[in-house]
C-alpha cells in the first residue's frame, strides 16, 4: 500500500433513498439534529445559484494543495448522485477547478462538488446549475502531478468525511452525516421541521408562546431594571 498516492474503491454506500429524504431539510435543522457538533467551517460557501440543494454519497478526494490530477480521476470514477469531496488543505493560491471540469461532473450526473480549496471561473460555475461550494476563488491555475488518494477518510474543519458518508449542501453551507447515523438523523431533522412548521404557523396567527425567554433569563439569574 501507498500513503499518500492511492486509489480505492468504495465498498458502500448512505442508502440512496435515506439520501433523497434529506435532499429538502434544511441543513441547519440537520445540523442541530447532531447537537451542533459538526461542521464544514465558514469558509465553505455555494458558488452557485441560491436555492440549489446538494444530498448525496461522498466520494473523496485529497490533494496536494494546488494540484487536481486525483479530482480528473475522481471525476471518472464517480457515479450518479454522488458528491465530490475535495480536501486541499483550504489553500487558496491555486484553483482545483473551472468549469471544464464542472461540465465533466455534469455530465456524469454528480450531485455537487466541496473543494477545500479555491476555484476559479467562478462567473461560469454560478451559471452552470450544479452545486459547488469552496472556500475560495483565484485565476490561478492548477498543476497535475499528484500526489493524492481517493475513497480515503478525510477531514475539512475537523470534520470526518469518509467514502460513502451523506454530504448536504445549501446556503448554510455543508455537512457531513455519517453513513450508519443517517437514518436516525434523518427521524430526528424531520421531527423538528415538524415542530418548526408549527411554531411558524403560531407566528402568522399571533398565538406564538414566547414565555420561555423570561425564564430562561429568571433561571439565568438575570437582573431587571426599571
Amino acid at each position: 500500500m501507498t500513503l499518500g498516492f492511492r486509489i480505492q474503491r468504495r465498498t458502500v454506500t448512505v442508502d440512496a433513498d435515506i439520501a433523497n429524504r434529506f435532499a429538502n431539510l434544511p441543513v441547519a435543522n440537520v445540523s442541530d439534529s447532531m447537537s451542533r457538533l459538526t461542521a464544514a467551517g465558514s469558509r465553505l460557501r455555494p458558488f452557485h445559484e441560491a436555492g440549489q440543494t446538494m444530498a448525496g454519497p461522498a466520494l473523496t478526494v485529497k490533494v496536494r494543495p494546488g494540484d487536481n490530477l486525483m479530482l480528473h480521476k475522481a471525476l471518472d470514477m464517480a457515479e450518479a448522485g454522488d458528491v465530490i469531496v475535495v480536501d486541499a488543505g483550504g489553500d487558496l493560491t491555486n484553483s482545483i477547478m473551472g468549469e471544464i471540469m464542472v461540465y465533466i461532473a455534469q455530465e456524469r450526473n454528480v450531485a455537487g462538488i466541496v473543494i477545500d480549496g479555491a476555484i476559479r471561473d467562478a462567473d461560469e460555475i454560478r451559471r452552470c446549475g450544479l452545486p459547488v461550494f469552496a472556500a475560495g476563488v483565484t485565476h490561478r491555475g492548477p498543476y497535475k502531478d499528484g500526489p493524492g488518494e481517493i475513497n480515503t477518510a478525510i477531514a475539512i474543519d475537523g470534520m470526518v468525511i469518509r467514502p460513502g458518508d451523506l454530504i448536504l449542501g445549501d446556503g448554510d453551507g455543508v455537512l457531513c452525516v455519517p453513513m450508519e447515523e443517517a437514518e436516525a438523523v434523518l427521524a430526528a431533522t424531520e421531527a423538528k421541521q415538524a415542530a418548526e412548521q408549527k411554531d411558524i404557523a403560531a407566528i402568522r396567527a399571533g398565538t406564538i408562546d414566547r414565555s420561555w425567554v423570561d425564564e430562561t433569563l429568571t433561571a439565568r439569574g438575570c437582573e431587571f431594571t426599571d
